[in-house]
């Protein structure tokens, strides 16, 4: 694979990324702009994604738009990850009921990802969109995923992470044990300053879904908050799993 096709294909997710972000028809001008392309480059792209049937070109506002070719290619994710909508069912219901970040995680490698999440209408709040990723042994939603692993499957791990990836990102594995037994005697794992100063995560980790994904579901906000709302939090979030996973 060379460099140009892996550069190609960076952009075409960049470019969905980006409708993704502004949800409106966008120009050539603007996507050039935005995503630094030679204008060149962006019209062949756009160009070849409307040719195969993921943009439409409108030729009197000269913008683009996606087609509901991309709305579909994704609609198998719904029940695939999530298990016929019950895991969507219970963000919805814990994020009603909390008005708290609420998240949905898996591991992706050596790192946790963010797949779903439904952001606080409170004015103090911390950003998490889906695709962000977190330490594995060091986050919180990262820990969670972990405790759902064997101890020899986790001592794997872990002695990956600390050969290839960057020194903040490592741990010793005792210490990270005793964490990890932790979450599974107490159902949860409260993490506090870790990824972002003053920004916390009470999380549990959720029965597996089809395919084997392990999830885990994530409240998050400013740690004063979780810490006065905890009991509430976790009320909530056992509820929540009883009535929708049961």
């Amino acid at each position: 694979m060379t460099n140009a096709t892996i550069k190609s294909a960076q952009r075409i997710f960049e470019v969905l990324e980006y409708f993704e972000d502004v949800k409106r028809p966008i120009s050539l001008k603007e996507v050039a702009a935005k995503c630094d392309y030679p204008t060149s480059s962006a019209a062949a792209l756009l160009k070849s994604m409307a040719m195969l049937g993921y943009l439409f070109y409108d030729s009197y506002n000269r913008t683009y738009m996606p087609t509901m070719r991309i709305a579909q290619m994704g609609r198998w994710l719904d029940a695939g990850l999530f298990g016929d909508s019950a895991i969507l069912a219970l963000v919805n219901f814990v994020h009603e009921e909390l008005d708290e970040l609420v998240s949905i995680s898996t591991q992706s490698d050596l790192h946790a990802q963010y797949i779903h999440c439904l952001q606080t209408s409170k004015r103090l709040r911390f950003e998490v969109r889906p695709g962000d990723v977190r330490p594995l042994a060091i986050s919180g939603i990262g820990r969670t995923l972990l405790s759902g692993h064997t101890d020899v499957e986790i001592a794997r791990l872990l002695r990956r992470i600390n050969a290839v990836c960057p020194p903040e990102e490592h741990f010793e594995l005792k210490a990270l044990m005793k964490i990890i037994n932790g979450i599974r005697r107490n159902g949860y794992m409260f993490s506090k300053h870790i990824i972002v100063q003053d920004a916390g995560v009470i999380a549990a980790l959720l029965p597996k879904r089809d395919f084997g994904r392990q999830l885990v579901l994530g409240v998050g906000g400013p740690v004063s908050r979780l810490e006065e709302r905890q009991g509430e939090i976790l009320a909530c979030i056992r509820e929540g799993i009883a009535r929708f996973l049961p």
